[in-house]
C-alpha cells in the first residue's frame, strides 16, 4: 500500500480480495503478518492471495500478444490524438 494510507486492517486486506484486487490484498496481509506472525489465518490468507496473483498472470508469451497488441493499437491512436490537437493548434 502507499504511504498516505497509515492504518492497515484485516477487513480492508478482505475488501481488496473480494474485489479481485489481489496484489492490494496480499500488501496488506504482508504488513499485517510482520506485526503479528503467529497468525496462521492471515498467512493463510496471504498464501490465497499470492495464487491468486500467480493464477491471474499470463503463462505464457502467446497470452501476452493479444495485450501487445491492444497497446500498440493505443499508442498510435494516441499519436493520431495528438497530430490532431497540434493541427488544431495551428489553425
Amino acid at each position: 500500500m502507499s504511504k498516505e494510507i497509515g492504518v492497515y486492517t484485516e477487513t480492508m486486506a478482505k475488501v481488496y480480495a473480494v474485489q479481485g484486487h489481489w496484489g492490494k490484498a496480499a500488501e496488506i496481509y504482508r504488513h499485517l503478518l510482520s506485526e503479528t506472525p503467529t497468525r496462521k489465518d492471515l498467512a493463510d490468507a496471504l498464501a490465497e492471495a499470492e495464487k491468486k496473483i500467480l493464477d491471474d498472470s499470463p503463462k505464457n508469451p502467446d497470452q501476452l500478444v493479444p495485450l501487445f497488441r491492444e497497446w500498440i493499437e493505443l499508442l498510435f491512436r494516441c499519436e493520431k490524438l495528438q497530430k490532431l490537437r497540434n493541427l488544431k493548434d495551428r489553425i
